[in-house]
């Protein structure tokens, strides 16, 4: 490796990789946020609870049906091959040409999506079922429930996961350059094809995709810190008061006394 050849490839090539890095970024933002909104709604749908008989229940049987061929579709197939699969097959079938970047964030978000409504619905279910039970007791129906009571803590509890799928989306972006979206791996490829240095120029991305995850890391775990909220605090009003072992022996003398 050539310390001399990384700093002219950054001096005469920074501004393309901060395009691939912004690239990358607006990718896995959006495609996060919008997947992690596909994965409440879906996983709210699908814990709708069935009923016995009636048309309601082969409606929701039909829906399910239909959430679990798209989940298990997005889960079981690899991102690279859904993004050819989409793009060029929505050219070849229906003849629509779809901008790359906007081809790129529905790829991403789908997929999300699918692996997000696992999680959510994950979470739905460890809630305790007494939760359930108290909502529908003061006349609350389902999405009243999931909306006031249980996604509040669902959202929480699945922060972690949220951020671990947002750094995998992070380095996952790399699969869109097959559809030539300039993302910062389709951006490196090129710089690399005109100098012919490699190992130099995808160094310099590795660097790069590192600082990004790295930083999103730190965020999401200060978010988490935030929202858990101080370790130590004292409940307002309450006048309780530790006893010390000396407390507890002049009291005990007391008593012998008496």
């Amino acid at each position: 490796m050539s310390l001399e050849w990384i700093i002219k490839i950054l001096q005469n090539n920074w501004p393309m990789l901060l395009r691939g890095a912004g690239m990358t970024l607006l990718i896995s933002i959006i495609g996060t946020l919008v997947g992690t909104l596909i994965g409440l709604i879906v996983g709210v749908i699908r814990t709708i609870p069935i009923p016995e008989k009636g048309t309601k229940r082969v409606f929701l049987k039909i829906i399910n049906s239909i959430l679990s061929i798209y989940i298990e579709f997005f889960r079981g197939t690899p991102m690279i091959v859904q993004a050819m699969v989409i793009y060029y097959g929505s050219a070849a079938a229906f003849g629509i040409d779809i901008d790359r970047v906007l081809a790129g964030l529905f790829i991403v978000s789908v997929n999300t999506g699918a692996y997000m409504s696992e999680i959510v619905r994950g979470g739905i279910v460890s809630i305790d079922k007494g939760q359930f039970e108290a909502a529908q007791a003061i006349g609350m129906n389902h999405f009243q429930t999931m909306i006031n009571v249980v996604l509040p803590q669902v959202v929480r509890n699945i922060l972690p996961a949220t951020g671990n799928e947002f750094v995998i989306n992070i380095k996952d972006t790399s699969v869109l350059n097959v559809i030539s979206v300039s993302e910062l791996y389709f951006q490196t490829k090129t710089i690399s094809g005109n100098n012919f240095r490699y190992f130099e120029s995808f160094f310099i991305s590795c660097i790069i995709y590192f600082i990004m995850t790295f930083t999103v890391t730190r965020i999401l775990r200060a978010i988490e810190k935030k929202l858990d909220g101080p370790e130590n605090y004292i409940i307002a009003g309450n006048q309780m008061q530790v006893e010390t072992p000396e407390d507890i022996a002049r009291k005990a003398n007391g008593n012998v006394v008496a």
